[in-house]
């Protein structure tokens, strides 16, 4: 039996690679802000990932429960679709903290229950390696932080024999992908310069998220990282052709063709 913690364990992606992992007959560690029951082989832990005397809580808390840990894997994230210019320095600061220091703190924290061999994943956004499109740019500069955390942690921890990978991951059918709509038609709705930019943008993000995975396949994505000795860095899934498309294009004509499209 082997133990890997997970962040966004009640999340859809977490939730079904917690599922996963246990009918492999795995022990996991189910971290998340709301937590269920305690099941067999599944011990949630509740836990504010952006404060960082939460986390030491809950690794004095594990530590009890546990000597080692095979993996962590990260789903902990939240989606916003905002201009640059208009979002809140609240919400600015949230995105990073959640999706950004998260991850870090998670990853110092328990770095003494790792053992040689182990692996951490980091789910960053198939947005990470490609330019950003409007308003979606917190979110892809982010992931894009993330993702390149992640690379600089991999240089260090192999140095220790511990292993560090990036999923990089389309559209996922989870609740994610409502709250995304959400966040655009309030954005559509409060803001005061992007009216007209932003309706005509709603309609691509739409037919971006049409295409989705489900939860599962990812869970399956990050088993068959976990086993491998050698995993690479990055793994992507479900990626758009289109965005794939234009991301090869010229800056000036991604440029043109972006506000030939919006305005």
């Amino acid at each position: 039996m082997k133990t890997f913690l997970i962040t966004g364990a009640y999340g859809g992606m977490g939730g079904a690679t917690v599922k996963l992992l246990k009918s492999m007959g795995h022990r996991v560690i189910a971290l998340d802000l709301k937590v269920e029951n305690e099941e067999e082989n599944v011990l949630p832990v509740s836990v504010d990932i952006t404060n960082e005397q939460s986390i030491v809580n809950a690794f004095n808390f594990v530590k009890e429960k546990v000597d080692k840990i095979d993996g962590i894997i990260h789903f902990a994230g939240i989606y916003n679709l905002n201009s640059l210019v208009e979002i809140t320095n609240e919400d600015f600061t949230k995105i990073f903290d959640i999706n950004v220091k998260g991850a870090y703190l998670i990853n110092k924290t328990f770095l003494p229950l790792l053992k040689k061999g182990s692996s951490i994943i980091l789910t960053t956004s198939e947005l990470a390696p490609l330019d950003p499109l409007p308003f979606t740019g917190i979110y892809a500069v982010t992931k894009s932080a993330l993702d390149k955390y992640a690379y600089s942690l991999r240089m260090e921890l192999q140095l220790l024999g511990i292993n560090v990978s990036v999923l990089r991951a389309g559209a996922v059918k989870t609740n994610m992908l409502g709250a995304s709509t959400t966040a655009l038609d309030k954005f559509i709705e409060n803001t005061n310069i992007y009216s007209c930019n932003a309706t005509r943008f709603k309609k691509i993000v739409d037919s971006v998220e049409a295409k989705n995975v489900s939860p599962e396949k990812i869970a399956k994505k990050c088993l068959k990282i976990l086993n491998k000795k050698k995993p690479k860095f990055a793994y992507a899934i479900n990626r758009n052709k289109l965005l794939l498309l234009l991301n090869i294009m010229p800056k000036s004509f991604q440029f043109w063709v972006i506000k030939k499209i919006l305005k």
